[in-house]
């Protein structure tokens, strides 16, 4: 089975399209839950008439005070009864066949505990404006890179990640999935990049990433120099800061580097030039 978890507060206009995406995969054996934060903006009527609709027999949903993402994720990772776990944000959504490629993924691959893919940066109506094709995974550039690279609407989870106690830090409500993903690759979990599109990521006005970059940035500094092996050692923080400088460079490179040995800006700069044909 698979497990779906979604937090949610006050996406109204997404989230339909969030719920869609995992009915639409046409897997039997899958779980939706949705965690919402006491939505005031119709979510909640959304989600009770979808509930009582045959086809979407396998959403679950809450409706109850929180703390905030960080909180209603680990909520929902309590409660899944699935082998494998995505994480879907309420405003994002699957792209068709992504189940089957991350079934199959960790069918060949049992060694590994922690899959992600690629996926398609989209804009307030859905419209295509990025292809994210990603990297092998690299800690080191997980570690320092200006930004994670890993993207949580396409990543997903084999349960004994949870069962062992690994949780999101709920003091965190902007980094807590870099924070995540450096505490399991420090414990020795295995992660391994699947070259497909299995997603969609929103740009939105109402989104953290539109709303808050500056609250984003800072925390994931913070995390940085709290949690990677290079950094924590630093006593000042003007050294850490200097020292980020240089780390970051260098993650750049080897990220970038990477992406265009495999080609991945030639997709993009095809999927440019047809979009200005049809604008």
């Amino acid at each position: 089975m698979i497990s779906i978890v979604t937090p949610s507060f006050n996406q109204g206009s997404f989230i339909g399209e969030a719920l869609e995406s995992v009915r639409l995969q046409n897997s039997e054996y899958c779980e939706h839950l949705v965690i919402d934060g006491m939505s005031t903006d119709g979510t909640i009527d959304l989600l009770r008439d979808r509930a009582t609709n045959q086809e979407h027999r396998n959403l679950v949903w809450i409706s109850e005070r929180d703390s905030g993402q960080s909180e209603a994720l680990n909520k929902g990772f309590r409660r899944v009864n699935g082998e494998i776990i995505g994480w879907l944000n309420s405003d994002d959504r699957y792209r068709a066949g992504c189940f089957e490629h991350i079934i199959k993924a960790f069918e060949d691959n049992p060694e590994v505990d922690i899959f992600y893919g690629d996926y398609l940066m989209v804009d307030e109506t859905g419209r295509a404006l990025e292809i994210r094709r990603e990297i092998e995974f690299n800690s080191f550039v997980l570690f320092y890179h200006r930004i994670l690279y890993i993207p949580t609407t396409a990543t997903f989870f084999r349960r004994r990640v949870f069962e062992e106690g690994n949780w999101l830090d709920e003091k965190l409500q902007y980094a807590m999935d870099l924070e995540f993903f450096i505490r399991l690759s420090e414990r020795g979990y295995r992660f391994k990049h699947v070259p497909q599109l299995l997603a969609e990521f929103r740009l939105q006005a109402k989104s953290k990433t539109c709303s808050s970059p500056d609250r984003q940035r800072l925390e994931h500094q913070q995390v940085v120099f709290k949690t990677t092996p290079l950094l924590r050692r630093l006593k000042t923080q003007e050294s850490k800061i200097l020292m980020l400088i240089l780390l970051r460079s260098i993650a750049c490179i080897r990220r970038y580097s990477e992406k265009m040995l495999r080609g991945y800006y030639w997709e993009q700069l095809r999927l440019n030039r047809y979009s200005s044909i049809e604008m």
